[in-house]
């Protein structure tokens, strides 16, 4: 698809339309609660500016073709693992940490390359197997500095920003080289964005049973089912975002969004508890880092990618 030409496509409108609609209507309830009825609707104001900044930023983004939205990709994840290296203090040791950046900079160059032996957008190989080259140069940097102490915890710390910052979140600025780019992207922010919501809703609503108490103890059993239906009815009430999916594509995609979101949020939630803090960083006014805002997306990307690249190819 040309760059721009997906300003003009009708889903993506679409979408642009929902989406802001309904930051509207929020917009106008926020108003009426706070200063008609006088209730203290502060903090709930401060999620609604952050999401003022995100949305608009996102969509923005892809409306300005594949190129940026390669980019913006790479910048979210070097952002995202600059948030994670700051959490586990991986960050003052400069040499993993720029291997990382680097990393993330030969992904998105893999994205935008053609391939070698096809001429299609994207070089699917180079960027399959970068995480080899990534991983043996971390691998061998301790040997480089001839350097042991504490190089183990380091490399560690940097295989997984890079494996899950990185290239997982990756495949989302892949799937730019799909001719269905447009639906595919917009679906899949709009539909974890509204299994989050369903996840919360159903929780608060009918949840009694904790999901994993240790991990996360505010979610249940209740909202994640709550979730999941909710993820499996959208595929078919959103077909329009990808009109050639069929059947067992629509399931699937319904499975990777309720499952993968919830595992996704629920693997950051892991990390932050060991850690010891409440979010990755303050960067979006009430909704804390970057990467608490798509972490849903790190393990729904990959799992769609492939799914889609292997019905339709990408």
């Amino acid at each position: 698809m040309p760059e721009f030409a997906i300003s003009a496509d009708p889903i993506f409108g679409t979408y642009a339309l929902w989406v802001g609609t309904l930051l509207a209507i929020a917009g106008v309830i926020l108003f009426v609660l706070g200063t008609l009825l006088k209730r203290d609707v502060s903090q709930v104001w401060l999620t609604y500016r952050g999401w003022l900044i995100m949305i608009p930023t996102l969509f923005g983004t892809v409306m300005l073709g594949r190129t940026a939205s390669v980019l913006g990709v790479a910048a979210l994840s070097v952002v995202s693992f600059k948030e994670f290296a700051r959490a586990t203090g991986l960050y003052k040791d400069w040499w993993h940490t720029c291997t990382v950046y680097l990393g993330i900079a030969g992904l998105a160059i893999a994205t935008l390359l053609p391939d070698p032996t096809t001429g299609a957008n994207g070089w699917h190989g180079l960027f399959r197997t970068m995480p080899v080259y990534v991983i043996a140069l971390l691998m061998i940097i301790p040997v480089i500095r001839n350097k042991t102490d504490g190089q183990l915890q380091q490399v560690s710390l940097s295989i997984v920003g890079f494996a899950y910052m990185g290239w997982m979140f990756g495949h989302l600025g892949f799937l730019a080289n799909s001719p269905h780019f447009h639906g595919y992207v917009a679906y899949l922010i709009f539909a974890v964005e509204i299994n989050d919501i369903a996840a919360f809703t159903f929780g608060k609503a009918f949840g009694k049973h904790q999901l994993r108490s240790n991990v996360s103890p505010s979610k249940t059993v209740e909202g994640a089912l709550g979730a999941l239906a909710v993820a499996m009815a959208l595929p078919w009430v959103l077909h329009f975002s990808f009109p050639h999916f069929g059947t067992t594509e629509l399931i699937l995609t319904g499975l990777i969004v309720g499952i993968g979101g919830q595992l996704g949020d629920l693997t950051l939630s892991f990390i932050k508890r060991d850690l010891g803090v409440k979010d990755m960083g303050q960067s979006i006014p009430g909704h804390g880092g970057f990467l608490d805002r798509v972490d849903s997306l790190i393990i729904v990307g990959p799992l769609f990618f492939h799914m889609d690249r292997w019905f339709h190819g990408i």
